[in-house]
C-alpha cells in the first residue's frame, strides 16, 4: 500500500472518506478504548456512521456554509461529526475541551455557532451556562448520555437520536449525501482552527481542504506513511497538529487513529496499541522524561548506575547510530548491550517500541531534549509550521537530524527570510482567510504571496533554525542578543522544572520566574524527609531554592558555551507561589506562555528581581475548577544564581 495514489477526484476529505470505504472497507479506520476494552470500526463503517450523523445534521436544518462548534476529547463520533460537517459543505469548529465556559463565549459568538456537537455533560453544562450570551445556538447534540436523562433544555439532543433519523433519512433518499458530497471543492473551507491567543483576541483560521490534503499528502510522501500506520489520538481536537496527524493524514493515507479511554489512561494505551507513527507537543515528551527520572530516583543503587552508565553511552553515540552514522565498533557493542538492559525496556514502557517516525512541533524543543529521545532509539524528528500553515513548512528527513534546526522546507513549501530576520513562508498549504478579519488577513499575507510567520530565524546550510517569537526576540542593555525562549527551554529540560517564564529585554541582567514541577520535586522531597503541605509551601522551602538553583546554574554553564547567548545567563529567580495556569490566562490552551500578561500580573515580582530586595510578598486571585475564586498569597524568596565568567564561555 506504501505510495498508493489517491484518485483525482478524492480532493475532499468526504471524497477521500468514500475512496477509502471503497478500496479498504474492511481494515480499521478507528479505534476507541471503552470501558477498557478497544472498539474497532471499519472504513466502511465508518462511512456509515459519518453520512448517518450528516443525514441527521440536514435533518435539523444544517446547511452549506453552517459552522459546526465540536467540544470533547478524541472520540469517533466527534472525527466523525467533523467529516459529516464537510459533507454538507459545513466547516467544524474544534474547541479545546479544557476551556472554561466563560473562555467559549468569544468563539461560539464569533463564529455564530448554531450547531454544536459535544462529548458529554461536562460540555453540555458549559454552553448551557452561556447559552443567553449566545442566542444564535439552537442544537446541542451529546455523545456520552451519562448524567443528561433529566435535562430538558431546548435543542438538546442525543447524537444517537440523529443518527438515527439520518439512517432514516439515507434508506428513503440514498442519493442525498453522495449528491452533497459532490458539490464539495478543493477550495471550500474544511475546518476552522482559532489560535492560541497569545497576545489578544483568538482569530478564526479558515482553511481549505486542498490546503490540508496538500500538507497532509506532503508528509505521508516525506515519510512514507502507508496505511498499515497506528497513531494514538489524544491531542486536543482544536490544535492544528491533531488536525493534520490524526485527521487529514489519516484520511489521505489511510491509516488507523486509536482514541484513548481517557486522559488519564493515555499512557496504558499507548502501549496497548504500540503506534508506528506518533506525534506530541514538547511539553508531553518533557512529562515523560519527568516520569522516567523520578522512577529512576526510587529504583535500587544498581540499578540507577546501571541506568547512569548506559544512558551515557547513548548521549555519546545512541542519535549517530539512529542516524546510520559511523561509530566505534566498542561503543556500538555497548549501545548493543545497553539496548537489552536499558533502552528496549525504556521505549516499551514508554509506549514506543514499534514508533518508525514520531514529530514534536508546537513549540522549541531543548536540544538536551531532543537528543534524549534518538540516543534511546527513538526516531523523534521536528517539524516546523503554524495553524496559518496547516502545520507545514519545514521537516527533518531521516538520516540528517540536526538538534539546533527544524529542517528543510516540506516538500512544496517555500522558504526565505526577511530583512528583519523574520520567516517567511509560501505553499499550497496556507490559510484561506482569516474569518470576519480581512485587515489580518492583509496583514500576515503580502503582496507575493508569502505568509509572515512572526518567528525569527535563519538558513544554515539549508536547514531553518528558529530563534524565537520575532517580537519576543529583543536586546540586552550592552546590546547583546535576548532570546527567552531559548533560555526558558534549557530550564525546562531539568525534571524538576515544569515552566519557566525569562526577562531582561533592554536589561543589564536576566531574572526568571519557575514553577517547579509537583510530581519530580515533591518525589525528591519525600525521599529526603521534607514534610510540606502543598504547592506553596514546597516551593517556598529552602532546600527546593538549593534544587532548583543547581538546575539554574547549569543551564547558565550551557549558555555560557553559546556565543549568541553567553550574556542571557539568569542571575537572579523566584519560584512562584501557584502553577501558571490557562484558566488564570497565564497560558494560552496550548500552554505557550502569555508574556504581555503574566509581566503586568507579577509586575511587583518582576520589580523586586531586578531591585536589591530578597523576599516579596504577593497575593494572586486565581481560578478554580468549579469555577469559584480565590486567592493564594506568599513571601517569595528571591535566588541567586552562578553565571560564568568570560574565559568560561570560550571553552570548547
Amino acid at each position: 500500500m506504501a505510495g498508493e495514489p489517491i484518485k483525482a477526484a478524492a480532493d475532499t476529505f468526504p471524497r477521500l472518506a468514500a475512496h477509502h470505504a471503497a478500496v479498504r472497507p474492511g481494515k480499521p479506520a478507528v479505534r476507541e478504548k471503552d470501558l477498557g476494552i478497544w472498539q474497532t470500526w471499519t472504513w466502511k463503517q465508518a462511512v456509515e456512521e459519518i453520512y448517518a450523523i450528516a443525514a441527521g445534521l440536514a435533518e435539523l436544518g444544517f446547511k452549506r456554509g453552517d459552522n459546526l462548534a465540536i467540544i470533547g476529547d478524541n472520540r469517533p463520533r466527534l472525527y466523525w461529526s467533523m467529516c459529516a460537517a464537510q459533507c454538507l459543505g459545513g466547516v467544524p469548529v474544534p474547541m479545546y475541551q479544557d476551556a472554561v465556559a466563560a473562555e467559549m463565549v468569544f468563539v461560539l459568538q464569533d463564529a455564530g455557532i448554531r450547531y454544536a456537537v459535544v462529548e458529554d455533560q461536562e460540555q453540555v453544562d458549559k454552553l448551557l451556562e452561556v447559552r443567553d450570551q449566545c442566542p444564535a445556538l439552537e442544537h446541542i447534540l451529546y455523545d456520552d448520555p451519562r448524567g443528561l436523562h433529566h435535562y430538558a433544555a431546548a435543542g438538546l439532543r442525543r447524537l444517537d437520536e440523529v443518527q438515527a433519523t439520518g439512517r432514516a433519512r439515507n434508506r428513503d433518499h440514498p442519493e442525498f449525501i453522495a449528491g452533497e458530497v459532490a458539490k464539495g471543492s478543493p477550495d471550500d473551507v474544511a475546518i476552522m482552527l482559532y489560535t492560541s491567543g497569545t497576545t489578544g483576541k483568538p482569530k478564526g483560521v479558515e482553511v481549505a481542504h486542498g490546503a490540508l490534503i496538500f500538507a497532509a499528502s506532503g508528509g505521508v510522501g516525506f515519510d512514507k506513511l502507508t496505511a498499515d500506520e497506528e497513531i494514538l489520538s489524544y491531542l486536543p481536537m482544536a490544535w492544528v497538529g491533531d488536525n493534520l496527524f490524526s485527521y487529514a493524514q489519516a484520511l489521505v493515507a489511510g491509516f488507523t487513529i486509536n482514541c484513548p479511554e481517557s486522559g488519564d489512561t493515555v499512557m496504558t494505551d499507548l502501549r496497548e496499541i504500540g503506534p508506528t507513527y506518533y506525534f506530541a507537543p514538547p511539553r508531553v515528551f518533557e512529562n515523560l522524561l519527568t516520569q522516567v527520572l523520578i522512577r529512576m530516583e526510587d529504583a535500587g543503587a544498581l540499578k540507577r548506575r546501571m541506568f547512569q552508565y548506559f544512558m551515557e553511552v547513548a548521549r555519546r553515540c545512541g542519535a549517530e547510530i539512529l542516524d546510520g552514522k559511523p561509530v566505534a565498533f566498542k561503543d556500538r557493542l555497548l549501545y548493543a548491550l545497553g539496548g537489552v538492559l536499558i533502552y528496549g525496556p525504556l521505549r516499551n514502557v514508554l509506549g514506543m517500541s514499534r514508533i518508525r517516525v514520531a514529530y514534536t512541533a508546537g513549540a522549541a524543543i531543548g536540544p538536551d531534549l531532543f537528543r534524549f529521545y534518538r540516543s534511546i532509539g527513538i526516531n523523534l524528528k521536528q517539524l516546523y509550521g503554524s495553524t496559518e500553515t496547516c502545520a507545514y513548512v519545514c521537516l527533518q528527513p531521516d538520516g540528517k537530524i540536526r538538534l539546533d534546526t527544524v529542517g528543510i522546507p516540506a516538500p512544496g513549501v517555500e522558504v526565505k527570510i526577511a530583512g528583519n530576520g523574520e520567516v517567511l513562508v509560501r505553499s499550497g498549504a496556507m490559510l484561506k482567510e482569516y474569518y470576519k478579519r480581512p485587515d489580518a488577513t492583509a496583514e500576515s499575507i503580502d503582496a507575493e504571496g508569502y505568509f509572515h510567520t512572526g518567528d525569527a530565524g535563519f538558513l544554515d546550510d539549508g536547514q531553518l533554525k528558529i530563534i524565537d517569537r520575532a517580537k519576543d526576540v529583543g536586546k540586552m542593555a550592552g546590546g547583546a542578543m535576548y532570546a527567552p525562549n531559548y533560555i526558558e527551554n534549557k530550564l525546562k529540560f531539568f525534571p524538576h522544572i515544569k515552566e519557566a517564564v525569562a526577562f531582561g529585554n533592554g536589561r543589564e541582567r536576566v531574572c526568571a520566574f519557575i514553577n517547579i514541577d509537583m510530581g519530580s520535586v515533591g518525589n525528591w522531597a519525600e525521599r529526603r524527609g521534607i514534610a510540606y503541605s502543598g504547592y506553596t509551601d514546597l516551593a517556598q522551602k529552602a532546600e527546593v531554592y538549593a534544587l532548583i538553583r543547581e538546575c539554574v546554574e547549569q543551564a547558565n554553564a550551557e549558555l555560557a558555551r553559546d556565543a549568541m547567548l553567553a550574556d542571557s545567563q539568569v542571575h537572579r529567580f523566584i519560584i512562584l507561589h501557584k502553577e501558571l495556569d490557562p484558566d488564570d490566562d497565564e497560558l494560552t490552551r496550548t500552554r505557550k506562555v502569555r508574556r504581555g500578561f503574566i509581566a503586568e500580573k507579577y509586575a511587583v515580582l518582576i520589580d523586586a528581581l531586578y531591585s536589591d530586595k530578597t523576599s516579596q510578598f504577593i497575593e494572586t486571585l486565581v481560578k478554580f475548577e468549579d469555577g469559584r475564586r480565590g486567592t493564594v498569597a506568599a513571601d517569595l524568596k528571591i535566588g541567586e544564581a552562578n553565571v560564568f565568567p568570560a574565559d568560561v564561555r570560550k571553552a570548547a
